[in-house]
C-alpha cells in the first residue's frame, strides 16, 4: 500500500513540477518575444499627411486611426525618419495633367507604368502637411519625395525612375543604421516600395502591419504583401515592440 501511495505522490509531484516548468518557460518565451531595439534600428513613418486621411483628396480608409499608435511606437526608437509626398502643381502623376484621363487610370511614361492619382500633397498646401496629431518631436529627418515634376516617387529611398535617390540610404548608413521598421500610408504603395527598396539597399526591413493602412486597388494589397515576403521583408504587429 505504501508503494502505491508513494508512486501516486511522485506522479502528482512530477505533474506539478512539469506544469510549473511549462508556465515558467511560457513566461520566458513571452518576455523574449518583444523586439529589442537599439542605435542601429530606425523607424520610417511614411506619408502620414492630410491628403491621405479621411477628408483628404486621396484618402486612405481609416488612415487617421494609426496616428496614436505611431506616436507610441516612435517612443521606442532612437532613430525616427518621417516622409512627405511633396508634389509640384501639375505633377505628372496627377490625372488632371493628362487630357481625357481620370484618377486611377494607368498610363505609360518614360520610366514605366504610372497610376494616375487625384491632385494631392501639393507643395505648401494644407493637404501636404503632416497630420496635426502626429507628435514625434524626436524625429531627426524629414524626407520629401515626388518633388520632381516629371517623376513620381512612392519610395523613401528611390524615385519611380529607379535611378534618382532621395539620399535616405546614405544618411542611414552614415549613422550605422542597418535595420528599418516601416509604418504609415499606404501599405500597398509608399510603405511597400519603401520596405522593398530598403532591402535592395542592404537593410533589414520590417513592416508594422497594424500601424499602416492600405488602398487595395484591384488586389494591390495582397500583391504588395507577396512581393515584400519574397524580398525578405518581415511583417509584425506593434505588440512585438510596445
Amino acid at each position: 500500500m505504501e508503494n502505491v501511495q508513494r508512486r501516486e505522490f511522485l506522479r502528482r509531484a512530477g505533474s506539478v513540477m512539469l506544469a510549473a516548468g511549462m508556465s515558467a518557460g511560457a513566461a520566458q518565451v513571452f518576455a523574449q518575444s518583444k523586439i529589442k531595439l537599439g542605435a542601429k534600428d530606425a523607424l520610417i513613418v511614411v506619408d502620414v499627411q492630410n491628403c491621405f486621411v479621411p477628408g483628404g483628396s486621396l484618402a486612405v480608409a481609416k488612415g487617421d486611426e494609426i496616428v496614436p499608435l505611431i506616436n507610441t511606437l516612435a517612443k521606442s526608437f532612437q532613430n525616427v525618419v518621417l516622409t512627405q509626398d511633396w508634389h509640384t502643381p501639375g505633377h505628372v502623376s496627377f490625372a488632371s495633367s493628362h487630357a481625357g484621363k481620370k484618377p486611377f487610370d494607368a498610363v505609360k511614361l518614360g520610366y514605366g507604368d504610372q497610376i494616375l492619382w487625384p491632385d494631392h500633397c501639393v507643395q505648401g498646401t494644407e493637404g501636404a502637411n503632416l497630420h496635426k496629431d502626429l507628435a514625434i518631436p524626436t524625429a531627426q529627418l524629414i524626407i520629401r519625395k515626388g518633388y520632381h515634376k516629371d517623376v513620381d516617387s512612392y519610395s523613401a529611398f528611390m524615385e519611380a525612375d529607379r535611378k534618382t535617390k532621395t539620399g535616405l540610404e546614405a544618411y542611414l548608413k552614415a549613422r550605422g543604421i542597418n535595420s528599418v521598421y516601416v509604418c504609415g500610408l499606404a501599405t500597398d504603395f509608399c510603405v511597400a516600395w519603401t520596405a522593398l527598396d530598403a532591402r535592395k539597399s542592404g537593410f533589414a526591413a520590417t513592416v508594422i502591419e497594424d500601424a499602416c493602412r492600405g488602398i487595395d486597388a484591384q488586389g494591390s494589397l495582397a500583391a504588395a504583401w507577396d512581393n515584400m515576403k519574397k524580398a525578405g521583408v518581415k511583417r509584425i504587429q506593434s505588440g512585438a515592440i510596445v
